[in-house]
């Protein structure tokens, strides 16, 4: 058994794996940053923020659950890139954190508690979705009927 969890650490610690999370984390925080310029700082909440973590869960949801049943090399780099990286980069909690804090220190401790509590359960809400939506597009869609069944030969 510690052979294995051994070669798993390992296995981790490869540049090429540091490599993948590294670009793509590089990706998603610019992305993140290019969102925010673009939508601008709201008022009392920052919406960007609130779009970057709820698409980012909703994004995560639908790669996970896309890549969970492929093993191969291909989805590994995939989930490194995309969801470890990209995606750990394009969402924040740290800047969910210091919005929350701001609010409090503002004594707007009700848009705080709503903003916190709704982005996490929000979230939660959005990477189901995700999921749901890649389980749709992997399925093959409803049976197909035989022509037996449909009254035929």
């Amino acid at each position: 058994m510690r052979d294995r969890t051994m070669r798993a650490t390992r296995e981790w610690l490869r540049p090429s794996t540091i490599a993948w999370v590294l670009l793509g984390g590089c990706l998603g925080g610019g992305s993140r940053e290019a969102l925010t310029a673009v939508i601008g700082p709201g008022a009392p909440i920052p919406v960007a923020i609130l779009i970057a973590n709820l698409l980012g869960a909703f994004l995560l949801g639908l790669l996970l659950d896309s890549v969970a049943q492929r093993k191969s090399v291909g989805a590994a780099r995939a989930r490194l890139l995309l969801g470890t990286g990209f995606l750990g980069g394009f969402t924040t909690y740290s800047s969910l954190a210091l919005a929350v804090a701001a609010l409090v220190r503002d004594d707007a401790y009700w848009i705080a508690a709503a903003y916190g509590l709704g982005t996490v359960l929000l979230g939660g809400v959005a990477t189901l979705l995700g999921m749901l939506l890649a389980t749709a597009i992997s399925s093959d869609g409803p049976p197909k009927r035989s022509a037996e069944s449909r009254g035929g030969r």
